[in-house]
């Protein structure tokens, strides 16, 4: 297969499903569709990316059955190629408040099982922490989510203020992280949602490896229940089945960490996506979503952050909306 066509064709095609970092473009092939997976250049960076995805997908080939394949990796120009995995995107089928197909909350919890059996993800950077850290490893997201606020607030100091974003987001976390419970670690995906599932006979294939850590199991479950928002039967049955099914000492500690790992992931929200869904609004588009969507999700957000700041006044859609529009 001509590698450097398909990047050629796909670049030429444009009608990418975008995600935050990549572009990803279906091209067509004599031996079936592909997929291209292009980095969008000039990225706004509000995660942890220390792995290049290509190396991820390497290690847990061998371990994790419902991943794509790798096909091709170009250093220069930067591209992949994975294979085309044929089904809906949970997020059609199911978006938040309808029920997810009965084989997903299985198949989540068995990539979560199988994930821990990767080995050491290679080129572990010399800074990361030490195995079994999982306050060091908390700190390292709340850093970034701290260095994220502070990076946006001179262009987005009034977006915050407006929002009631306080200039230190994430004191409430700082004593939670100190009473977390020591576990090893395992290769975590850490972007487990509804539009990065894949469903069709009956099983579920996980995309977008891209922000997958070597880390605290227990976060990705929290990364997991943030954003899927599962009906309550639904979360409380996927946490049974993830709780019987992981290794014990995996779990130890979970379900008080759970909580300080989901405090992060709100007030995160909050701030990544006042300052994503902002730039949308201000562009014009295009929108992942219809804006009123957009609307409720960042009001639902924002709200959901203010618990743990301590202000007891919820904001209103109608207040995000003014807030978004006038930005």
């Amino acid at each position: 297969m001509n590698w450097q066509d398909l990047y050629e064709r796909a670049r030429e095609k444009g009608d990418a499903a975008a995600g935050y970092y990549n572009d990803n473009i279906r091209i067509d092939t004599p031996d079936g569709p592909v997929i291209v997976r292009i980095p969008i250049h000039g990225a706004d960076m509000m995660d942890l990316r220390p792995w290049r995805e290509d190396r991820v997908l390497a290690a847990i080939a061998p371990h994790v059955r419902d991943a794509p394949r790798l096909l091709h990796v170009s250093a220069d120009p930067p591209f992949q190629v994975h294979e085309f995995i044929a089904g809906d995107v949970l997020n059609d089928v199911a978006p938040r408040g309808v029920p997810v197909p009965s084989h997903v909350l299985d198949d989540t919890v068995r990539l979560f099982t199988q994930l821990v059996r990767v080995p050491r993800l290679p080129d572990v950077p010399a800074s990361w922490p030490a195995d079994k850290d999982t306050a060091a490893f908390a700190r390292l997201l709340s850093d970034l989510t701290q260095h994220v606020h502070d990076t946006y607030s001179t262009g987005y100091g009034e977006l915050f203020r407006a929002l009631a974003i306080p200039a230190e987001p994430l004191a409430p976390v700082g004593a939670l992280w100190r009473r977390l419970t020591a576990r090893p670690f395992a290769c975590v995906h850490a972007d487990v949602h509804r539009r990065n599932m894949i469903v069709g006979g009956g099983s579920t294939t996980f995309l977008d490896w891209e922000l997958a850590l070597w880390g605290d199991p227990v976060y990705d479950l929290a990364v997991h229940i943030h954003k899927m928002g599962y009906l309550p039967a639904e979360q409380e049955a996927l946490v049974e089945r993830w709780r019987a099914a992981m290794p014990a000492e995996r779990t130890a500690g979970w379900k008080s960490d759970l909580d300080a790992y989901l405090a992060h992931e709100r007030i995160k929200s909050a701030i990544v996506d006042s300052v994503r869904y902002s730039q949308l609004f201000a562009r014009g588009g295009p929108y992942p979503y219809p804006p009123d969507r957009l609307i409720a999700s960042l009001t639902a957000k924002i709200n959901a952050a203010r618990v743990h700041w301590r202000i007891p006044d919820p904001i209103t859609p109608a207040a995000v909306e003014a807030v978004l529009r006038s930005a």
